[in-house]
């Protein structure tokens, strides 16, 4: 049996639009272990939320996985069928989404929508659900459980709302929990909390975690490994300690050179020359060349192949280490 929970290979999703064919997501491959937590990382518009959405079979109807293979626990999400999918969703998979004001009903009670995922998978009684509903909020570290599923989503600080969701995502006891910027628009101190709470739920059941993000700091302090991700492909992947200590590809060390430190009071931040480009534009085989100061000639005209580090540092450059 895979020790992996997750193994993806070449996963491809085409954005329709305007009579175009564009890619989002470009033949990436990457796995997660059984009770890992790995990180996906990258600016905004890199694909990192596109793969998670692909996963949990929510890409809107003009936006479809056109190639590859996705393996959950021994099943092709490719080719399951719709029920088998819907058993799988919110039970087996969840997912905790970046915008949990959007993301929860204004007019429902906290505990009657983290309760409905145990109504629409298997038989339970009332009185199971309401204790598997406190243990879960109890989990994601809400105080006062019995108090917090009488209120009602605007009541809830953005921190415990974003609490709440997680406790909707774990209350199936899954065995994959995606998390889509789960500390978007939090203080330091929530967002520390929020990440130590998804850290002692993995300890404590073995559920194993993508976290999403674009902060490498979120990546560091809970994730095992970290994929890099640009313009729709993966450009370096590896241990989370081994990427920001000795990072290769130049989009990495772009992003680990950004990120403030307390040394650096007064000085100016470094930054990446450009942008991403949008999905819609056609970019060279090497998508990050047109930002990146060692690109030459090959980089415009050949993609990059896969160079191996070490046996889990994986990079995608065309140039010498």
């Amino acid at each position: 049996m895979s020790e992996n929970i997750l193994e993806i290979k070449h996963m491809t999703v085409t954005l329709y639009e305007n009579g175009g064919e564009y890619k989002v997501v470009n033949r990436i491959s990457f796995n997660v272990g059984k009770g890992e937590i790995v990180g996906i990382v990258g600016e905004s518009g890199c694909g990192k939320s596109m793969t998670a959405l692909a996963l949990q079979d929510l890409l809107k109807n003009h936006i479809k996985v056109t190639e590859g293979s996705m393996m959950f626990d021994g099943k092709d999400l490719r080719t399951i069928s719709p029920a088998e999918r819907r058993q799988i969703n919110g039970s087996d998979m969840s997912m905790i989404f970046q915008e949990p004001m959007t993301s929860l009903n204004p007019l429902q009670r906290i505990g009657t929508q983290v309760g409905e995922v145990l109504l629409l998978h298997g038989k339970h009684s009332r009185e199971e659900i309401e204790a598997r509903t406190l243990e879960a909020l109890e989990m994601a570290g809400l105080p006062d459980p019995k108090r917090t599923m009488r209120m009602y989503p605007h009541e809830l600080s953005g921190g415990m709302r974003q609490r709440a969701m997680i406790a909707m995502g774990i209350i199936a006891r899954p065995k994959l929990l995606i998390a889509d910027e789960p500390t978007t628009a939090l203080d330091v101190t929530t967002q520390s909390h929020v990440l130590n709470i998804l850290k002692r739920i993995n300890e404590q059941t073995g559920t194993a975690i993508l976290l999403i993000s674009h902060d490498l700091g979120v990546i560091n302090m809970i994730c095992s490994r970290v994929l890099v991700m640009y313009a729709g492909k993966i450009v370096e992947q590896g241990r989370t300690e081994d990427i920001l200590k000795a990072p290769v590809h130049p989009y990495t060390k772009g992003l680990i050179a950004s990120i403030p430190t307390r040394r650096m009071k007064g000085a100016s931040l470094a930054s990446i020359q450009g942008r991403v480009p949008p999905v819609t534009e056609e970019k060279p085989p090497c998508p990050f060349a047109s930002r990146c100061d060692r690109a030459d000639k090959v980089c415009f005209t050949e993609y990059p192949g896969r160079k191996t580090i070490s046996e889990d540092h994986i990079l995608w450059c065309h140039h010498e280490l």
